[in-house]
């Protein structure tokens, strides 16, 4: 890709001051309405939320009533910072806020493409060159411009996302912006919904995951997640749900007999496929919190300690030896200080970057649950306890990777 002539491109991170994204109407002809529901959520809110997300200074809604705002909008903007965008009800000046004489980036959304938050960041973020219209095949349009204003008359004045474009490329020209099918998901009718919805459901696979999570476990939530997001279940629910199965499931290994470990076994999968459950849904329908975080991360780990010590015992009650309570403590405590000591970093779904240390992405190989597999083979046979051995040493070792990585990085 060739480099772009600096002296025409703009960095938003270097001059432009404002960040808008302006939701408009569907170009004419298409069947999509801003309330029909989409995984959960209204369409035009999921937008919204999307841009809101995504870092956008403001989001600015184009109602496609004659007159003024549809009735509905606001309901459906209700509880979000975006605000409905009118010819003539509001001032645009009062509208916008101050300070649109400096450059702004605009990014300019038609009401039936469902975006990815992460793909209007990058629009909001790309370098492009200044004072022209950028704009892809679903109507997707990005303009950086001290002309703010004109940009917004025009928006609040056109009836469809089409004649917006064509009347600002008229203005300023026209430029290709580079397509992303994979960022947003344009809709047509009310029967692209249900398309619409299993991309949204994939997107939600994380970056980084075991071989089973990946083609076994995130089959299961994520079906489980596409009946659940239009109900009222939270993703705090979903978390005390998975947390109470998991702990249930944790003194059947108290016991030698392997059809009691294998039941345990299986509610200690059922635990970790739920568990995948609520962040599923907090991703997407916009409900990620900090302390949603923090109850599902420790309840995981709550359930992890809970296996590990009932495993210890049982296996200490069979022998009559004390060794497997010293195994057991052993990696309790590894898994509760590797917990702690887990930074936030660690606990989002961040990719690696290309130059991480092969430290750290074995520390990562670690982190998966796939031995979970392996706890249910085992328990089939009454050998779970095997898998205490192995966790009493692979559990500390864990824990001092994490140590070195941390340490290296600090340095």
């Amino acid at each position: 890709m060739r480099n772009p002539d600096l002296t025409t491109t703009v960095a938003l991170t270097e001059r432009s001051a404002e960040t808008l994204l302006v939701v408009v109407p569907p170009p004419s002809g298409g069947r999509v309405a801003p309330a029909m529901v989409v995984a959960g959520l209204p369409l035009l809110r999921r937008i919204v939320l999307a841009g809101i997300r995504a870092g956008f200074s403001r989001v600015l809604v184009r109602s496609a009533h004659q007159g003024g705002a549809h009735p509905g909008i606001d309901r459906l903007l209700d509880g979000t910072s975006a605000v409905t965008l009118t010819g003539g009800s509001v001032p645009l000046t009062e509208r916008a806020g101050p300070g649109l004489a400096a450059l702004t980036r605009i990014v300019i959304l038609p009401g039936n493409v469902v975006p990815q938050a992460r793909w209007l960041r990058s629009l909001r973020e790309r370098r492009l060159e200044a004072e022209r219209l950028h704009g892809d095949p679903a109507m997707a349009a990005v303009i950086d411009t001290v002309d703010a204003a004109a940009v917004l008359e025009a928006a609040a004045r056109y009836e469809s996302a089409e004649e917006l474009i064509a009347a600002l490329r008229a203005k300023f020209g026209g430029a290709e912006l580079e397509a992303d099918a994979i960022g947003r998901f344009r809709m047509s009718s009310p029967a692209d919904t249900t398309p619409a919805e299993t991309w949204l459901l994939r997107s939600l696979i994380k970056q980084r995951e075991g071989f089973m999570s990946r083609h076994f476990e995130r089959k299961i939530s994520l079906a489980i997640t596409r009946r659940l997001a239009p109900t009222r279940v939270t993703p705090d629910a979903m978390t005390l749900v998975s947390l109470a199965i998991g702990l249930i499931g944790a003194p059947f290994f108290l016991s030698s007999e392997p059809h009691y470990q294998l039941f345990g076994a299986l509610l200690f999968l059922t635990h970790s496929i739920l568990d995948g459950c609520d962040g599923e849904l907090a991703r997407l329908k916009f409900m990620e919190s900090p302390h949603g975080a923090i109850l599902d991360f420790w309840g995981d780990n709550a359930v992890h300690v809970a296996v590990f010590a009932c495993m210890a015992v049982g296996l200490s009650l069979a022998t009559g030896a004390a060794w497997p309570l010293l195994a057991g403590a052993l990696t309790v405590v590894a898994t509760v200080g590797s917990a702690a000591f887990a930074s936030r970093q660690t606990m989002r779904d961040t990719a690696l970057s290309d130059d991480a240390t092969w430290t750290a992405r074995l520390a990562e190989a670690f982190s998966h649950r796939d031995f979970i597999y392996l706890v249910v083979v085992l328990s089939a046979f009454g050998k779970a306890y095997w898998f205490l051995m192995l966790a009493s040493v692979g559990t500390p070792t864990f824990f001092l990777l994490l140590l070195w990585v941390s340490a290296r990085r600090r340095a």
